[in-house]
């Protein structure tokens, strides 16, 4: 897990995850945007980046990924509802191992920063969004928040449950309307999701691919505000 700033004592902490196929430290230079925007939290907060577990070198994949996906389905699913619905429904093998991981390097961080789960951020971009969504929803108490870019619903059934359960945790949500790759379909399937639980979500279409824009920079840095000084 890649540590980007924070000081001796941080008070908060911001946990992103980077998506398939991209490095461990491909989300790092987020840590000086979102500090930029926020100068009233300098040296109080901890801005982590855990690594996925799988390497990809002979996937032709520079990076890592959290577990294997079938990048053609994700497109394929583009226009189709029913192809979306059967996608969203279903567990990704190697996710629940993933989520393990990253619930172990969360656990880390709380003995290591001192910032307890309460005043986290998580959050992630893509397949990493997923995993981050899945633990979110089964932490034994909710983090601060929750920030999903260009993230998909997976294991609908089991997602729906927790949500149910887990209280009045803030979520932003941000997608390209022109996502190529993961159609805003599933977004809008999970934000619907999430809201039929009583959560509380901003949800942010723009008018782009599959990326992080600056309005989501943007939007990240003021949940930020919202949930800290809180």
């Amino acid at each position: 897990m890649a540590l980007a700033s924070g000081g001796k004592s941080p008070q908060f902490s911001v946990v992103l995850c980077h998506g398939f196929g991209a490095p461990g430290s491909d989300l790092v230079p987020l840590a000086e945007e979102l500090a930029q925007l926020t100068p009233q939290f300098a040296g109080k907060i901890a801005y982590l980046f855990p690594e996925a577990p799988l390497e990809l070198g002979g996937y032709g994949f520079p990076g890592r990924a959290w577990w294997m996906i079938d990048v053609e389905r994700f497109q394929r699913a583009a226009g189709n509802p029913l192809e979306t619905a059967t996608m969203s429904g279903e567990v990704p093998p190697g996710m629940p191992e993933a989520s393990q991981l990253l619930l172990g390097c969360l656990e880390a961080a709380e003995r290591h920063t001192g910032v307890p789960f309460g005043r986290t951020l998580l959050g992630g971009f893509s397949q990493g969004s997923m995993v981050a969504t899945d633990v979110a929803l089964r932490l034994p108490t909710p983090p601060a928040g929750l920030c999903v870019f260009s993230g998909h619903l997976l294991a609908e059934h089991e997602w729906r449950h927790l949500a149910k359960n887990r209280g009045p945790m803030p979520v932003l949500q941000t997608h390209g309307k022109y996502d190529p790759l993961l159609p805003i379909a599933g977004a809008m399937a999970l934000r619907d999701l999430l809201i039929e639980a009583g959560l509380p979500v901003e949800f942010v279409a723009f008018n782009g691919p599959h990326t992080i824009s600056i309005e989501g920079i943007n939007r990240c840095a003021a949940l930020m505000k919202r949930v800290f000084e809180a």
